[in-house]
Parts: C-alpha cells; structure tokens; sequence
C-alpha cells in the first residue's frame, strides 16, 4: 500500500468522525485484518470509545475536542511505519504502536520527531530508563515485569521454591515473544528451575511438533507469550494432550476471551497475567449510553466490557490523563506532542483519580519520573471459568523483583544509547 493512499485513507477517516477538525490529534494504529484482529479489533474499539466518551460528555480535553485517525496496520511493521509516516503531520500528539515490532522501528523515528510513544505492556523493556529513551513510555508494566510477576506466582503457588521444577515457554517468534526470554534464565539460575524454551512461528496455527515435546516432557508449568490465533491454537492443542489448564500461564496478551471460548470447557481453568481487572467498570455505563446509544461506537459494539476492550479504554485514558497533565503544567489547552512528553513524564495515577473517572482498581497505582517511564510493573493472575464465561481474578496487584529487573533494563539501555550515540539525561 503506498503512502499516498493511506495518508487519504487516514484524512478520510478523520473527516467522517466529525465534520470539524480537531485541535488534540490521536492517531490509532489499528488492526482490524489479519490473523491477529480478533485481539487489535476490541482494544481499538476502547481506545476510540474512550475518546469518543470524552468528546461527548466533556467537550475533549481541557475544553479541546479530539479527533482520532485510524490507520490500518494489520499488525505488519512496515504497514504501521508507513501510518506513522502519513499521520505524523496531522498534528499527531502521541502514538500507541500496539506491536513489538511496530515499536522497535518507531523509537528512533518518534525521538528524531519529538512525538512519545506509549507502549503499554510492550515493545522494547529497557525503554523503561527514560533517561535513555526520552520519547517512550511503557507504563504500567513491561514484559519483564511480567515474566517476574508470573515466576513470582508460581513461587507463591510452590511455597517459595521452584527448585528442581521445570517450565517451559510458548512463545510467538518475534521480538515480542522473544523479550521475557532474558530475565526468565536470569529468573531460572535465581531460583533453580529448569527453562526450555518452544518457539512458534508466525501466526501460529501449527505447534503439533511443539505440544508433542511438552507431552514427552511432561514440564510442571507451561508459560505463553502469545498473540491472535497462536493463543486459541496452544490452548487447545494443551487439552488435547491432557495437559493440566491449572499449569497453563499466559501473559496479558493471552488471556481473553476469544483466546480461550473456541476450545469451549476444554481451556477450563486455563489461567493468564492481566494488566486490568475485568468488571463492570461505572465508565462502560457511560460509553454505553454517551457512544453506543448514540451511534458513535468504533465498532459494532460487541467488545464493550471485554479484556482488551477495557485495555484499550485504558490506554485512552492514560493518554488523556497525560494530556491533562500537559494542560496543566504548559498553561494551554491545544498542546504540542512535546508538552504531551511532559505530561507522561509527570504523570501520577491515584485510586482516587481512577474511582473519580468511573474505573476504580483498573490498574495498580504509579508516579512517572524521567528515571522511570515503566510505571510500578505490577501484574494479576487470573483463571477462566468456562462454565461462566468470565476471567476471574486469582491475585491482587503482584510486584516484579526490582533487583533482578533493574538491573537488566540498565544494562540493555546503556547498550543501546552507546549504539545510538545518546548521552543519557532527562529532558
């Protein structure tokens, strides 16, 4: 697809969400096609219907109304550069790639153009040290985090040792898949349990040969680092060899609700990290009644309430909260995508602000500083229930181990401003 044309696909979207142009640009990188777009398709829905929300009952953002441009990216990197590339000039104030691989190509591009990226619970870890990575943000929570968070569960769940037990890691053959892997073997030499790593490529419809060596192998836990179809795909080829679902760990790009439903009771008990509790959140009253009512929905209205929908409410709301925030501390209502950079920068998130916007508990509380772009890395366990078709939370909020992550993040940083020619600092 050429530039040209999706620089008219994305002024043509924008022109039909409204005849007046707006002052506050979002762009969304969509994908809506392809093997991964039953889990792009609902977290685009809330992140639109957030904004929509917000158009509708407040006028915008500080009194500035705002207009998303979505452009299709079918979760191929060179599809979402060149949305980026065309939608950069509409006055784009801040970007959620929503791949790994999107990510890794826009840093540098974002960095030379002074637009932050939010890459929330993905793409590049060590994007965490904001000293290095001025531009990126990957509040709450990053994959390290995770892989920490999921090994700290199973710690709990074994009494405080893993020694002798063995865990095997699922996961999709990219640079998404591949980030837990380093501080999974930092994590396996801590705590004395045996890593076998089971790499699936793209998209991942074929893993016989895969969940045949975990049958021979018979590992104690099974952790998934999937995505799209590759997630329905391991859960059912799990119960096709009996493995117990209780033993199955997904991270929080696997665990929703289409990723377990296809294999009907069979993913009973199937468990999986989440970044956002799922409960009637009062918001979703809202949107149902401001948004959807009122033919506005990105969609067909069908995502309301699930886990990626409310993610991607989520990451609007983090947004707009980051913009507020920039509001406040520039003194004007239609900032730039610099001032948005310093909203991130400062942004705090209390209970209380998450109950007064009507998502109370959605994620866990965080404070950004120029040291720290990665929030409080904290991660829940939840459990489907097939019986009752919901995901029902095992955890609290569990925290990462900071002297393991930590220092990874330093050292992967550190080596990536020496490639790239950066002093580190704060801006």
């Amino acid at each position: 697809m050429k530039m040209k044309t999706l620089a008219a696909m994305a002024l043509a979207g924008s022109m039909a969400a409204g005849t007046a142009m707006a002052d506050l640009v979002i762009p969304d990188l969509s994908y809506r096609t392809g093997p991964y777009a039953a889990g792009g398709t609902p977290f685009s829905d809330g992140y639109q219907d957030y904004f929509a929300l917000l158009n509708a009952r407040d006028g915008g953002i500080g009194g500035e109304a705002v207009r998303v441009i979505e452009c299709e990216t079918a979760y191929n990197t060179e599809r979402g550069v060149e949305c980026y590339e065309a939608t950069k000039g509409e006055g784009a104030l801040i970007y959620q790639p929503l791949s790994t691989g999107i990510t890794y190509q826009l840093i540098p591009r974002a960095t030379a153009d002074n637009i932050p990226l939010h890459t929330m619970g993905y793409g590049r870890t060590s994007a965490a040290n904001g000293e290095v990575f001025n531009w990126v943000f990957n509040y709450p929570a990053n994959y390290w985090d995770a892989a920490s968070v999921a090994v700290n569960y199973l710690l709990d769940e074994n009494g405080g040792s893993l020694d002798g037990k063995t865990i095997a890691l699922v996961y999709h053959n990219s640079a998404y898949g591949k980030e837990p892997i380093r501080t999974l073997e930092e994590l396996s030499a801590m705590h004395g349990f045996t890593l076998t790593q089971l790499a699936v490529d793209h998209p991942g419809q074929e893993q016989k040969s895969q969940w045949l060596q975990i049958r021979r192998e018979r590992p104690d836990y099974v952790l998934m680092w999937g995505w799209g179809v590759m997630n329905q795909v391991a859960v059912q080829e799990a119960a096709n060899i009996g493995f117990p679902m209780e033993n199955f760990i997904g991270n929080w790009w696997a665990g929703a609700e289409h990723d377990v439903t296809p294999a009907g009771m069979a993913a009973n008990g199937y468990k999986s990290l989440n970044m956002n509790p799922v409960i009637d959140y009062p918001v979703l009253a809202e949107i149902q009644s401001l948004v959807h009512d009122a033919g506005n929905a990105a969609g067909d209205g069908s995502h309301l309430g699930s886990v990626l929908y409310v993610r991607g409410m989520y990451a609007a709301m983090l947004a707009a909260e980051a913009i507020a925030k920039a509001q406040e501390i520039h003194g004007v209502a239609n900032v730039t995508p610099a001032m948005v950079r310093d909203g991130m920068e400062a942004l705090e998130i209390t209970n209380a602000r998450m109950t007064e916007l009507g998502m109370e508990g959605i994620g866990p509380e965080f404070a950004v500083t120029c040291q720290n772009h990665g929030g409080a890395g904290q991660g829940l366990v939840q459990q489907w229930n097939a019986s009752s078709g919901v995901w029902e939370p095992l955890t609290g909020f569990i925290s990462p181990d900071a002297s393991v992550i930590a220092p990874l993040v330093a050292e992967d940083s550190a080596a990536f401003a020496a490639e790239s020619g950066i002093t580190p600092g704060c801006l």
